[in-house]
């Protein structure tokens, strides 16, 4: 049954995704409704109210940060310093990607911290293992799931013999894999086919990936700049209203911003290291699927001491890592920001963006990530922030 519900829903036209974000057509094909003419954004302050009162999350974006020239410098900066690791992260998770699915690969990237990894990965592979394999960017979210049209049409144009490997920028709490998974047997039971549920990343700090670049926490500068570092894309929207059942889910196109844009800036900066790191990338994911890393979701153990700690009772509100700490600090109310150590050279940006906004940043040597940001509770109680403060000196 479920077998002819697939060819079914495979015969049904599924619209052809229209060009969208700044990257070039060749990197990437974003599966996605362009919501662009559509108002969804909303103030900081009037969001968090909105999400802490039941309000999901994707059905509204936030006023994107414009950031400063001393941040852009930074970024510059940071590039500069971490581009061939990058480089090396996303050689890698390629070479294992391919040894596992060889010229069935189709790169999935989760939008829209995935989709810079999963370019970078198309074309480290088509560079080093002369392999032109498709990618293309599609919508997942928390509480909602992954975007079941966006599936449907790459079955459709690549069949069900397709070994989609979905791709994402690094774990915070590994909450996205555990949607993914739950996203995979759904759809399995749906349409009878099997997806990949192995979450691809760039940094696996929260070990809940089983293919991975690095699991050191460390600052990856897609990270840094929100849409302009990753298509002038926006984050992705579900909302019953906008979209219909048989749409992609949204995002907004940032046309507006083209002369800021540093997407393609970002992507050819670590790209020009691919020949340079190559047979060491060989050479650590042979490593990698040798020694078969174990996945312990240590990072969300952490999170759930943090949580206690602190007395946050939504452990939603808990954002680990260097990636999701930059996240809070752009778009977010944070509460207050924990760091390893102050002198962290990794942490630059974390705390010009703390100082920029206001917020407290505390040491707390025994975290597992470089940083964690705290999203402030609503009704927070003086007394528990009080105490928490007073435990964690």
């Amino acid at each position: 049954m479920s077998r002819s519900l697939l060819e079914q829903r495979l015969q049904k036209p599924i619209g052809a995704p229209k060009p969208l974000g700044s990257y070039r057509p060749s990197d990437v094909v974003f599966l996605l409704k362009d919501l662009s003419d559509v108002q969804l954004e909303r103030g900081t302050e009037d969001r968090e109210e909105a999400i802490q009162s039941g309000v999901h999350y994707s059905e509204m974006l936030p006023v994107e940060y414009q950031p400063t020239p001393e941040y852009i410098r930074l970024f510059h900066q940071t590039l500069t310093e971490s581009a061939q690791r990058v480089a090396l992260g996303a050689g890698i998770v390629a070479e294992q990607v391919v040894a596992r699915s060889g010229k069935h690969t189709v790169l999935v990237s989760l939008a829209r911290a995935g989709t810079p990894i999963g370019i970078l990965m198309k074309r480290y592979i088509a560079e080093r293992c002369g392999l032109d394999v498709p990618h293309y960017s599609i919508s997942i979210i928390r509480g909602k799931g992954i975007d079941e049209n966006a599936l449907l049409y790459i079955l459709q144009q690549h069949g069900p013999e397709a070994k989609l490997q979905f791709v994402d920028g690094w774990t915070g709490k590994g909450a996205i894999t555990k949607v993914l998974i739950e996203a995979c047997q759904t759809f399995k039971q749906k349409y009878g086919i099997e997806l990949n549920a192995e979450l691809a990343v760039l940094a696996d700090p929260a070990c809940s990936s089983s293919i991975f670049g690095t699991r050191e926490d460390f600052l990856i500068p897609s990270a840094c700049l929100n849409s302009t570092v990753s298509g002038l894309m926006s984050r992705t929207v579900l909302r019953d209203d906008i979209i219909g059942p048989d749409d992609f889910h949204g995002a907004k196109f940032y046309k507006e911003w083209m002369k800021d844009d540093l997407s393609n800036h970002f992507i050819d900066t670590v790209s020009a290291y691919f020949s340079q790191i190559s047979q060491q990338a060989k050479q650590e994911a042979v490593k990698l699927m040798d020694k078969k890393a174990a996945v312990t979701w240590q990072g969300l153990k952490d999170i759930k001491a943090i949580q206690k700690l602190y007395g946050i009772e939504d452990i939603n509100l808990v954002k680990p890592g260097v990636g999701e700490t930059t996240r809070v600090l752009l778009r977010r109310v944070p509460w207050k920001i924990l760091v390893d150590r102050l002198d962290n050279p990794g942490l630059q940006h974390i705390l010009l963006l703390a100082k920029d906004r206001g917020v407290p940043v505390e040491v707390f040597p025994e975290l597992t990530y470089s940083c964690c940001g705290i999203i402030k509770p609503k009704n927070k109680k003086a007394d528990i922030a009080a105490s928490a403060e007073e435990e964690a000196v």
